[in-house]
């Protein structure tokens, strides 16, 4: 078992490889994405039983609009059912539900049902479910930027006074600990525009799996890995 006093805040996650474990099964892409779903279930259980306080998943950039309509079509409504069947179980176990990213284009209907289930979990005091939907890093940078540089026109902000702790309240995670850990599975080994301010000091795991064979016991080997890890920040450690 991983150190329960050593257990990473926030672990932040690339779900990669549910359309080249499909095709490897002779099936099509989409069903690698509904596997990928029931591992991300495991995973918010498991993320929950080792007391770590954020999970956030890379579920869908801004890149992936160039995907075959067909299959985006599927994963919104991998999306829509996800949040219909899942929302009520992580409200009933004290689970605050997030989504991070732009909302256009994004359906409509999906935007409304995004706010209704970050409103109904909204005051749980448990693990944060987080949802990259999307979402790409350097958007996500300059529009905090964007938001900086009106603040100081209307005069709400300083720019003598900008700091990086000051400047993370404009990002999408504002209030969010930075990930402590980073982990995207299938063997890349490429951050692919992902938290890329928040993910400065993170412990980096990357496991050969595909995301649908990432089990309870890979989520608890990166886990004991990132315990095996000294984090120094730039410190030199004095033994």
């Amino acid at each position: 078992m991983a150190d329960k006093k050593n257990i990473p805040q926030h672990i932040a996650i690339i779900m990669d490889g549910n359309g080249r474990w499909a095709r490897e099964r002779g099936l099509g892409r989409t069903a690698g994405h509904r596997a990928g779903i029931e591992r991300v279930k495991e995973t918010v259980r498991t993320a929950a039983e080792l007391g770590v306080k954020v999970v956030t998943f890379f579920a869908f950039s801004t890149e992936n609009w160039s995907r075959p309509k067909r299959e985006i079509d599927a994963l919104m409504r991998y999306l829509d059912r996800f949040l219909d069947s899942q929302i009520k179980e992580l409200d009933k176990n004290n689970m605050r539900f997030l989504v991070i990213g732009s909302g256009e284009p994004l359906p409509k209907y999906l935007q409304d049902k995004i706010r209704d289930s970050e409103a109904k979990t909204r005051d749980n005091a448990g693990l944060t479910v987080v949802l990259a939907l999307n979402y790409g890093a350097r958007q996500e940078i300059v529009n905090a930027a964007k938001s900086f540089a009106l603040a100081v026109y209307q005069g709400r902000a300083n720019p003598e006074e900008l700091t990086p702790e000051s400047f993370s309240n404009y990002l999408y995670t504002a209030g969010l600990p930075d990930p402590d850990l980073f982990i995207r599975t299938s063997g890349e080994m490429r951050i692919s525009n992902f938290l890329l301010w928040q993910i400065s000091y993170a412990e980096l795991f990357f496991a050969k799996k595909y995301w649908p064979d990432f089990r309870k016991r890979d989520l608890e080997e990166a886990v004991r890995e990132y315990q095996r890890r000294a984090r120094r920040f730039g410190r030199v450690n004095v033994s």
